[in-house]
């Protein structure tokens, strides 16, 4: 069995990559960083490191890695024969990966199993975005390909943090992971990747893992930034942050309660969980990595305003997100472009023009008083 992964990097080689080997899957990593598949294929096996409590060491076998910016008929070919294909890319980057999927669909014999095409990325119905683009890009041949695919939406999770400046191809991640696959696409025919586990409702998962996970992890990371904290587990540690964040998270909670009708006590525990995440220290994850690209983390759809504006719309609080989303408004960073830009257009907009700009809300919306005010009172400050 072969599968296909894009995005080579540490969620690449820390998570997708390593379940799909623990499947059995021969992985081809496909990237278009020359120096990181050089790194990759100069080495037989590398090394997963789980940090903290339960956390174990784990070898990765079995790999080979393609410059899909220098050969990109070597990708297509790996597709065209290949059972599965993966994506860790960003959901931004998947226009750029559909076309190399769309060829090798092209050329894929017609007496092999329909390929398994998931996105794992941090966006709600990000395998539907990249069939969207694989279809529009085929246009009428798109009828003849579809029957040689197929494409579920996946929920993943797991934190890795920035790696040691000389890990090589190692990787340091966290022990916890969760990744959910829609499973009514596959027909029966489901993938081979221990750990995961198949749903018939996945819109639940992602919503909850994207309004908690992503969510609490930026918002500790904004606080945390904003009182000149370094790590991620010490700003948590921090008993003003902590309150702040989990107020936050109470109020994404109230939505998943109300919209997919989750037992409190459970998404309780699930907080929980999530907050212990955060809080280790064997981590060393950064209040800059995980706060960067802060223009897309306060788009409309995102792990802040798209709650939000959820409870607002259910007359739900929404009094701590907004604050969070304040924050947010401070991340400032010259190594990150978006932190720039932020900066500028907080500088050279008012509030009003900077709260549709930027988060999308429509002046008539329930939620964009209260986050024009805070941006406004950032702007005084």
């Amino acid at each position: 069995m072969k599968a296909v992964h894009f995005g080579a990097g540490n969620i690449g080689r820390g998570f997708v990559g390593l379940l799909l080997h623990e499947g059995g899957y021969d992985v081809v990593f496909s990237d278009v960083s020359a120096g990181l598949v050089d790194a990759i294929n100069a080495v037989d096996s590398y090394t997963v490191h789980e940090v903290g409590d339960g956390g174990t060491d784990v070898v990765v076998t079995g790999f080979r890695a393609l410059n899909s910016a220098e050969d990109p008929q070597a990708v297509v070919d790996e597709i065209a024969s290949a059972d599965v294909v993966t994506t860790a890319v960003g959901p931004t980057i998947l226009k750029f990966v559909a076309p190399l999927i769309r060829a090798g669909l092209a050329r894929r014999d017609e007496t092999l199993a329909p390929l398994q095409v998931m996105a794992c990325e941090n966006a709600i119905g990000a395998t539907d975005q990249l069939r969207a683009h694989i279809e529009e890009q085929a246009g009428d041949g798109w009828a003849e390909l579809s029957a040689r695919a197929v494409f579920a939406n996946t929920a993943v999770d797991r934190i890795v943090p920035g790696q040691p400046a000389d890990a090589g191809v190692d990787v340091v991640v966290e022990p916890f992971y969760e990744w959910a696959i829609e499973q009514a696409p596959f027909d029966g025919e489901l993938p081979r990747i221990p750990g995961a586990h198949f749903v018939d409702d996945l819109a639940p998962y992602i919503e909850r893992k994207l309004f908690t996970v992503n969510t609490g992890h930026a918002a500790t990371a904004y606080y945390g930034a904003r009182a000149g904290i370094e790590r991620i587990s010490d700003a948590l540690a921090e008993p003003e942050i902590a309150a702040a964040v989990s107020a936050t998270l109470a109020e994404t909670s109230a939505v998943l309660i109300a919209k997919h009708e989750f037992a409190p006590d459970e998404l309780a525990r699930y907080r929980e969980t999530i907050l212990s995440r955060f809080r280790n220290p064997a981590l060393p994850d950064t209040v800059w990595r995980v706060g960067r690209q802060p223009l897309r983390k306060l788009s409309r759809h995102e792990r802040f305003v798209g709650p939000a504006a959820e409870a607002a719309e259910r007359g739900l609080s929404t009094e701590a997100l907004v604050a969070t989303m304040g924050a947010a408004l401070s991340f400032s960073s010259a190594e990150d472009p978006e932190a720039v830009e932020l900066q500028r257009l907080l500088g050279s907009k008012s509030a009003a023009a900077f709260t549709t700009e930027v988060t999308g809300l429509e002046p008539q919306h329930p939620l964009f008083a209260a986050v024009r005010d805070v941006v406004a009172a950032h702007q005084s400050a």
